[in-house]
């Protein structure tokens, strides 16, 4: 069922990057590309669904520095301003995508076997996801990185973190924000004064979210119909592929069609946290709440962000979204709940 929900969404995506790819500004290399990507996920969760995901604990060390090295050399050869990805040939290797699920597998497996609650086990799981944290931080990634910290505060919790040390890293955090304020590029600091007053740049910053709303609103009940969408067609909100293709479900399926992609996303968060309830391997209960953490916070992120419930910081929409890095990471994800499942004598 996990997986029936999986390409249920996958395919809904599609549809609306095949609907995107019909618009003024042609897209349909995104879609194809997109298509190619499910093909490639699909061989790759194939193969993987034959390995035992207690083999992730064993690597784990391995994994995490080799991710290190991926997201120190993108900022070699990423060039000036932004730089998150590898170019290799036609595909653009996004490190930060796949460190998302690495971070995961590592915290898992090094809390696995020790007790959160004592104090150097705390601050060995704040290094663990500080320097990834950091190294997204310089590319600049604003919203993985903060991906990064959900993950770790979704895997301490499970992992029984007391409430002394929800508090002390609430703290910390409030004590980083004025280093992360002034570390921010120019642009990222505008987009979070314009999530606080859209009104305020409606031609510049403020343009994506304001265009956002409009195309959401502009669906009414049932929507405009598929692929007769106007805002998104005409080319009126900018990267609606990817960022916000949300908007695209909401103009032309309208009210209906959002609550229904709104279901599909409760039964695929609901079996995951039955796979944490029924399972009783600690690493595997960790390394599935990484994962529910994971995709519950880009999903609420961005759909939030498209109403103007958060800033605008470039999450995608778990399978929904364009993306090879994202959709791969995605389905690695699954396909070791899927294995954890299938490991549990209650499944």
């Amino acid at each position: 069922f996990l997986l029936i929900l999986t390409y249920i969404l996958i395919f809904t995506g599609l549809l609306l990057l095949y609907s995107a790819s019909k618009g003024v500004i042609s897209k349909s290399g995104f879609f194809i590309k997109q298509c190619i990507w499910v093909v490639a996920g699909t061989g790759i969760i194939s193969f993987l669904k034959g390995v035992n995901y207690r083999e992730l604990k064993r690597s784990a060390v391995f994994l995490y520095f080799i991710i290190l090295f991926f997201l120190m050399l993108v900022l070699l050869v990423g060039g000036k301003g932004v730089s998150r990805w590898i170019k290799l040939g036609w595909f653009n290797f996004q490190p930060s995508e796949f460190a998302k699920f690495v971070l995961i597998v590592t915290l898992a497996s090094y809390l696995s076997n020790k007790n959160v609650r004592r104090f150097p086990v705390f601050v060995g799981s704040m290094i663990i996801v500080g320097i990834p944290f950091f190294l997204v931080l310089m590319q600049p990634n604003l919203g993985t990185a903060f991906i990064f910290i959900f993950i770790f505060l979704g895997i301490l919790y499970q992992a029984g973190m007391s409430k002394k040390q929800f508090f002390a890293l609430f703290f910390f955090v409030l004590l980083l924000s004025p280093i992360l304020w002034f570390g921010m590029k120019p642009y990222q600091r505008e987009r979070i004064l314009t999530f606080i007053n859209p009104g305020r740049d409606p031609l510049g910053a403020g343009y994506n979210l304001l265009q956002s709303k409009i195309t959401i609103g502009s669906g009414g009940f049932l929507g405009k119909g598929f692929l007769k969408g106007t805002q998104t067609k005409l080319a009126f909100l900018p990267e609606y592929h990817t960022d916000f293709i949300f908007c695209i479900l909401a103009e032309e399926f309208g009210f209906i069609g959002v609550i229904l992609l709104l279901f599909l996303y409760y039964l695929f968060f609901k079996k995951i946290v039955e796979i944490i309830s029924f399972t009783s391997d600690k690493f595997a209960q960790l390394l599935a709440s990484g994962i529910l953490t994971l995709f519950l916070s880009q999903f609420a992120i961005n759909i939030g962000m498209t109403m103007g419930l958060f800033p605008v910081v470039g999450i995608p929409l778990p399978f929904i979204s364009y993306g090879g890095s994202s959709l791969l990471t995605s389905l690695i994800c699954v396909i070791f709940l899927k294995n954890i499942q299938d490991s549990s004598s209650i499944f």
